[in-house]
């Protein structure tokens, strides 16, 4: 019977121990770097064999550390992916303006430029939803602008981060680290550089050194880049497909740069539509940008495709077969992040199936849409997990 591999998108639950321990960590005077202890590292060093032990149990096969390294001090976090970013470089600043409280930017037709995020289209057209009712959470740290050079400052943390999960795997057990993208890491506030490339090309050069970290510990970094899909949503008015892809393929490159002589079998790119349980009336189609993201010269690529707005889109990955590389794995969220039903494992075999069919099962993992940590309870983060275990035991029957 064929074995249809499993993971997740990255983020888990912590325990309530963890959340505490983070929350009662101190800042260095910057405002941004959270200090460690012995005590705390050795909690996290816990806390990654256990939740390595959790996914493997419940039938994930190439398991993660949770983003147990990345600092979540709250039970509901959706930055956490992003955040921990602020603490493994320099050149950052937290200042009065950032991408929250900056003034609204408007784009042009040939020019178009990422407005605040309280300025999102979806945000001002579900305004009284969003306020009532529709969270984030609360994050670690604030968020930061740029205000000098950037440089890779977290050397020590992602060798902590690699020994961790290292340690955790069984012989032959293949795991993966998650790692921002350089254009997601962009999207802070530039108060240095003189361009937005020049911004970018900061960030690939600083976090080519973390994602080389992680490869050569033997481990896939996945790079996670919600803002190829999630940028349409931040461009206000709506601008062109044409100027958005171009916009886009920026993006795209930068990762080819980042990447560039690391081992493709051990690169996974994330692409979301932004994980808050929002409407997403405003995201863009994935008919429009799936030709652009195949260009990212990755072994895998992991997407939303379990989710309300986006499951129908299985149907654009079969129309468009014929360009998909040979090599590429996909890796379909089939389990879904934004919803605290629990999905049957009947439905996440029928998922995996037609992901199986266009590229055959040997080339498909079954995941999460995105993180479970920090937007669901973790009660039911859990019990989606078993779904997807099942699940996948289910779908190698059919295939």
């Amino acid at each position: 019977m064929t074995q249809i591999e499993t993971t997740t998108a990255g983020s888990l639950p912590r325990t309530q121990a963890l959340i505490e321990a983070n929350a009662a960590r101190t800042f260095a005077d910057d405002g941004l770097t959270l200090q460690s202890t012995p005590e705390f590292d050795a909690l996290v060093a816990e806390a990654v064999r256990d939740v390595v032990a959790r996914q493997r149990d419940l039938g994930i096969t190439q398991p993660g550390d949770g983003e147990f390294g990345k600092a979540m001090s709250n039970a509901v976090d959706y930055g956490a992916w992003w955040t921990y970013s602020f603490q493994r470089t320099s050149g950052l600043t937290v200042t009065e303006r950032n991408i929250f409280t900056q003034e609204p930017v408007r784009s042009t037709p040939g020019n178009i430029q990422l407005t605040s995020f309280p300025d999102r289209r979806d945000w001002v057209r579900f305004s009284e939803a969003y306020q009532a009712e529709i969270s984030t959470g609360t994050n670690a740290t604030p968020f930061p602008t740029t205000t000098d050079a950037i440089t890779y400052t977290g050397q020590e943390l992602v060798a902590t981060d690699t020994r961790n999960l290292r340690a955790a795997l069984q012989p032959g057990e293949q795991g993966f680290i998650t790692a921002i993208a350089p254009g997601s890491a962009a999207r802070i506030q530039n108060d240095f550089y003189a361009s937005e490339q020049e911004h970018i090309d900061a960030w690939i050069a600083a976090l080519s050194e973390e994602y080389r970290a992680i490869t050569d510990a033997g481990l896939i970094v996945q790079l996670d880049d919600p803002s190829l899909a999630e940028n349409w949503d931040q461009i206000n008015p709506e601008p062109s497909v044409e100027d958005y892809l171009a916009f886009t393929q920026i993006r795209i490159d930068a990762i080819n740069e980042a990447i560039k002589g690391l081992p493709k079998e051990q690169v996974r790119l994330h692409l979301c539509w932004g994980s808050w349980h929002g409407p997403h009336t405003t995201d863009i189609e994935l008919k429009h940008i799936l030709k652009t993201v195949l260009g990212a010269n990755v072994g895998q690529i992991s997407f939303e495709a379990a989710n309300a707005r986006h499951e129908h889109e299985w149907a654009v990955w079969e129309e468009n077969k014929s360009i998909i590389p040979d090599d590429l794995i996909l890796v379909p969220g089939v389990v879904g992040h934004s919803t605290n039903l629990v999905e049957h494992p009947d439905l996440v075999a029928q998922r995996i199936q037609r992901f199986a069919n266009v590229v055959g099962a040997d080339r498909v993992i079954a995941a999460t849409d995105c993180g479970l940590g920090g937007r669901v309870h973790p009660q039911i983060a859990w019990a989606k997990l078993e779904a997807l275990g099942e699940g996948a035991r289910r779908a190698a029957k059919l295939v």
